[in-house]
């Protein structure tokens, strides 16, 4: 389905949206104050070991230690502090080290690792010290020699002509590749190109790398905008538009280098409304801060992101039906299925995610409600799994999740509930009033009380509660006062002795 590629750039922030029939299918930004780090490369130092967890933590000089585990460490990228000198011996101490985390590194030690994983939330960023470097056809694995082809180009033969042609124009045995789907019917002259690319970047990484000695960047990997044209499925754009001359121009030049096929497609925004405006793509990035997701039929979706997992309830709402219940839950359940596909890619949900379906009985409709929740998962870029339909009615997927939900990034913690989700009650915290003051009365004394808080507590204690101030008063034999602060949120207030 040919897709439209809206760019909305500024010095500050990149922002990239994905829109199919008028519809925004994703959203990627991207901000100069927190850019990505993933597919940079750092020199590294090992600060911490942890034999129980067969991990390490590693300083490559932000601000977060980063994690690496022992199965995303390749022992020949492991440098010694003493001249870079190899760790190996021999055959056997290899293959033990490979469960043992301690023989293979140790605090301080020096090593060349690349994010795999943005920081997200309290934890670090996720290291792995097997490198690769992405061009438009493909990815070199400097220490790999081995030679893959995408399980999304389908063609046998294709197939085996890639992975031919790449075999025979590789002169460094110890290196390998994989074929990226872009490489599908692509000439001999343009594969030839994009390994002579890679192999000189990794020559100059290789030439930089001993210049480098405390813990800093080796490489560091394209923006979003030019990685998002990198990566992008020619075949499926129809345009892409920019709303900066600068950006235009520099995502011209590197079109034209790299991808001439796609130039056609690029044109400069010139209009007067901006551009997201003009595609209700900033309606649409509300929206997907909301929790509730309504369905065109009277249905909807709660979304609940937390730290374990993402929670997808199915209701629905509004929506009757025409025929019967079972009819109308199974309807419900097929909108809500192709309705959730679309705001995992657009809110860039991942992890553990368990979509809770209004429970069907009849076997044929949980089939279909399954079949078509992969088929709209289809045009997601993120690898998933979804599992069968639970006797609960529960389905339980993962999707892989390399960078911060849109939630997470546009977003910060309530200062108000204290990242609980809920605030207190007025009625709770009018009580909580009359307690603190029976308090006070007891410890203090005073000759009378002057309690500060919201416009909307006050405006409960001097009408609906009104009688229990008065029972108060006459209680602890002073006046109570009360002092609307419009600075203070529902949650606060503070009783002052006078």
């Amino acid at each position: 389905m040919p897709e439209e590629l809206l760019i909305n750039a500024t010095p500050r922030e990149t922002r990239i949206a994905t829109v199919e029939n008028g519809v925004v299918q994703e959203l990627m930004i991207e901000r100069t104050s927190r850019r990505g780090l993933v597919g940079n490369i750092y020199r590294g130092k090992v600060i911490r070991v942890l034999p129980g967890m067969q991990s390490a933590f590693v300083d490559i000089g932000i601000e977060r230690a980063a994690f690496l585990h022992v199965a995303d460490l390749v022992q020949k990228t492991i440098e010694n502090d003493d001249n870079n000198q190899d760790t190996n011996s021999s055959q056997n101490e290899n293959s033990k080290a490979q469960d043992d985390i301690t023989k293979l590194l140790r605090p301080g030690q020096s090593i060349l690792v690349q994010v795999i994983k943005d920081p997200m939330g309290t934890k670090g960023a996720r290291l792995t010290a097997n490198l690769t470097i992405a061009s438009r056809y493909l990815v070199l694995m400097p220490s790999s020699p081995h030679i893959a082809v995408s399980q999304r180009i389908e063609s046998t033969e294709e197939k085996q002509r890639l992975k031919a042609l790449v075999k025979k124009l590789i002169d460094e045995p110890k290196q390998g590749f994989i074929v990226r789907t872009a490489a599908e019917g692509v000439e001999e002259e343009k594969i030839v190109a994009d390994i002579q690319f890679l192999q000189k970047l990794w020559q100059s990484i290789e030439l930089l790398k001993p210049q480098i000695k405390d813990t800093n960047i080796v490489h560091e990997d394209l923006s979003l905008l030019l990685r998002t044209m990198r990566d992008l499925d020619i075949g499926n754009i129809d345009r892409i538009l920019i709303d900066s001359r600068e950006s235009y121009l520099n995502v011209k030049e590197f079109v034209e280098q790299f991808m001439p096929e796609l130039s056609p497609t690029l044109e400069l925004y010139t209009g007067e409304r901006p551009i997201f405006d003009l595609y209700s793509v900033e309606e649409e990035i509300q929206k997907a801060l909301e929790r509730n997701v309504q369905l065109k039929s009277g249905g909807y979706l709660v979304i609940d992101q937390t730290e374990a997992m993402t929670t997808i309830d199915v209701n629905t709402g509004a929506f009757v039906g025409h025929r019967n219940l079972e009819e109308t839950i199974f309807k419900t359940n097929l909108e809500a299925a192709s309705a959730l596909a679309r705001q995992l890619r657009l809110r860039n949900l991942g992890g553990i995610i368990i979509v809770d379906f209004i429970d069907m009985l009849e076997k044929d409709h949980k089939r279909q409600v399954l079949k078509t929740l992969e088929k709209a998962l289809e045009k997601d870029n993120a690898r998933y799994n979804v599992s069968e339909v639970s006797s609960l009615g529960l389905v339980e997927m993962t999707r892989k999740r390399t960078r911060e939900s849109l939630e997470h990034l546009l977003c910060e913690s309530c200062p108000v509930c204290n990242e609980r989700g809920s605030i207190k009650s007025v009625e709770t915290v009018c009580l909580e009033i009359f307690r603190e003051i029976l308090r006070s009365e007891r410890a203090y004394g005073g000759q009378k009380f002057l309690v500060m808080a919201a416009t909307k507590v006050v405006e409960i204690l001097h009408d609906e509660s009104s009688y229990m101030v008065a029972e108060l008063e006459e209680f602890i034999g002073k006046p109570i006062q009360f002092k609307t602060d419009p600075l203070y949120t529902q949650e606060q207030y503070d009783v002052v002795l006078m």
